[in-house]
């Protein structure tokens, strides 16, 4: 009989978390920057656009966040603190390929 109760519980825990936006959280500098193309580079800032666009996403009332709040407030907070930290990261690594840009005198 608990088992009837657990089973349905731990499907919709897996499924709320599974629906929390996590934004990937990009690291500021590679080991390989320094060997990296100007169209690398260019491909790279359009990937953090995607990345902040898609972090913004955890910080809005959205539909998921919404649902996040009736069912579990917890992950609203985790959602909103990813969502911080992949925009600071992806505006760090946004500034070293600026920099880098700026070294190897590419178009942007």
């Amino acid at each position: 009989m608990m088992l009837k109760k657990t089973v349905p519980a731990f499907v919709l825990a897996c499924v709320m978390v599974a629906g929390c936006v996590s934004p990937e959280v990009v690291p500021t500098r590679d080991i390989s920057d320094d060997n990296m193309t100007c169209d690398e580079i260019r491909t790279q800032r359009a990937q953090l656009d995607e990345i902040r666009a898609e972090a913004r996403k955890g910080k809005t009332a959205s539909g998921q966040n919404v649902a996040a709040v009736l069912l579990f407030w917890p992950a609203v907070i985790g959602n909103y603190a990813n969502a911080n930290e992949a925009i600071e990261a992806a505006n760090k690594r946004q500034q070293v390929l600026v920099e880098l840009a700026k070294k190897k005198r590419c178009k942007m």
